[in-house]
């Protein structure tokens, strides 16, 4: 009989999302790097999700695009047993049996920023996001109604499946388009972005697929190779600096996927879900949002405090 009770809670504890866990914490485990200020204002929306619903809330990240050290942040957050997980799924392959160690533990999760094709296969509530080949796509057709013959793609996360999606669209989008790896290193982004404008004259467009890591350090290259202004430059994400660059007609766009909701909304979600057993239906868009010269100037402020 003492098993058959023990059995039963335990049935019970994992089957209602409200009787499931007595700790008040929300662990979050991102793919983002230390040096990406992307990722700060994903913390900051962690953070001010946990204030407003009351919920304590922890952010792990490891140091650098490490799918083996975001496994293991994963697993040690599944040992904690939270009130519930957030996680950004950049590899679903890698990163697959962690999270589903942790659905099958009870613990309800919720993806954000990357992994919206996997999130359900791997048991997560929802995703909240952008869908980045579309993105990618409106991004290159964008480019292309512009006068873009020729374009590169910089992408300083390869491997990263959000970020080769990205590219994939914009090739959808734009059409002649060469694929450009890097790493998150600003200045490799720069050496290999005026190296490629060198050898390539005819390239007129670049698509980056990140601002501060590698959409400033692409304008960077542009100016040193006397081409401002004659290629057009869009970046994915937003910073004060490529914003400031977008109003002054030296960039053309920055791409808003509203990074603060995907920290922020998660946090909602699964505080609700644990008081009261909601949850929305589906996935949440979270973008995307083309920031041309007419609107840059009003997000300027809100990306220098972190909001955008």
């Amino acid at each position: 009989m003492r098993k058959l009770l023990k059995s039963m809670a335990l049935v019970l504890a994992v089957a209602s999302p409200i009787a499931m866990a007595a700790d008040d914490t929300i662990i979050v485990v991102s793919h983002g790097q230390a040096n990406d200020p992307f990722w700060t204002v994903v913390k900051n929306g962690v953070e001010a999700g946990g204030k407003d619903m009351g919920m304590k809330v922890d952010y792990r990240a490891p140091e650098t695009f490490d799918m083996v050290a975001m496994s293991a942040l994963i697993d040690a957050a599944v040992n904690q047993e939270p009130a519930g997980l957030i996680v950004s799924i950049p590899d679903a392959k890698a990163l697959g049996p962690a999270i589903e160690k942790a659905v099958k533990a009870g613990i309800p999760v919720i993806s954000m920023n990357s992994g919206v094709d996997a999130s359900a296969k791997l048991g997560a509530l929802l995703h909240v996001g952008q869908e980045e080949i579309s993105a990618g796509t409106k991004a290159g057709e964008k480019l292309k109604e512009m006068g873009g013959k020729k374009g590169l793609c910089v992408n300083q996360e390869v491997g990263n499946v959000a970020l080769d999606q990205r590219c994939e669209g914009f090739k959808a989008g734009f059409g002649a388009v060469e694929v450009l790896p890097t790493s998150n290193d600003p200045a490799d982004v720069k050496a290999k972005v005026r190296a490629a404008l060198e050898k390539d004259p005819a390239v007129d467009t670049i698509l980056a697929l990140g601002a501060s890591t590698a959409g400033e350090p692409t304008l960077a290259a542009v100016e040193e190779v006397g081409k401002t202004g004659k290629i057009h430059v869009g970046t994915f994400d937003m910073s004060a600096n490529f914003l400031k660059a977008v109003a002054d007609g030296k960039a053309a766009f920055c791409i808003d996927q509203q990074q603060y909701l995907q920290g922020y909304l998660p946090v909602v979600f699964l505080a609700n879900y644990k008081k009261y057993g909601l949850m929305p239906g589906g996935n949440v868009a979270s973008g995307p949002n083309l920031i041309t010269k007419e609107k840059a100037a009003q997000v300027v402020e809100l990306s220098a405090k972190g909001i955008r």
